[in-house]
């Protein structure tokens, strides 16, 4: 049995930006390199020309977008796989985002690895995640509470001012 168009995997590595509902230069990530059920392995190169970038590099606070970005393309991979579109979702929280570094040096690859803790029905998930150098030393490390409305009617209908 071949799988439709709609439903194949992604051929990986590949540009992890048709994943990721981020647009007009707000896709920080670059590749994807591995995805599952409940896990998703990307990868980015930090540039002089990031929106983020100082003169030293890229601040490690930013890791924690990296890593929810990741988030979000791992939502985008299984909403396609399954006939869909990526839908928006949001970052509600971390616990312990413990960065080991002030900033992410330029030109060297960061592996993002996030992988799933669990996911409830109303939309709620968590994920575990960390950053990884060139040599796969730990660079940060956080759990990330996320929700993904499972349409865009139900995102209206928690936003203030949207009851008549």
């Amino acid at each position: 049995m071949t799988d439709s168009p709609a439903v194949k995997k992604p051929d990986l590595p590949c540009d992890i930006a048709p994943y990721v509902p981020h647009r007009h230069g707000m896709c920080l990530l670059d590749t994807l390199l591995e995805v599952g059920d409940e896990y998703l392995h990307a990868r980015v190169t930090p540039r002089r020309d990031d929106l983020f970038a100082t003169s030293l590099g890229i601040p490690g606070w930013v890791g924690l977008e990296w890593l929810a970005q990741a988030v979000a393309a791992w939502a985008g991979v299984q909403a396609i796989t399954g006939g869909d579109k990526p839908g928006i979702g949001f970052l509600l929280g971390t616990r312990r985002y413990q960065c080991l570094t002030p900033q992410f040096a330029f030109d060297q690859p960061i592996r993002i690895e996030v992988t799933l803790d669990f996911r409830a029905d109303n939309g709620l998930g968590a994920f575990s995640g960390q950053l990884l150098d060139s040599e796969n030393h730990r660079l940060a490390t956080s759990t990330l509470n996320v929700f993904q409305p499972e349409s865009t009617q139900a995102l209206e209908a928690i936003q203030p001012g949207s009851h008549p």
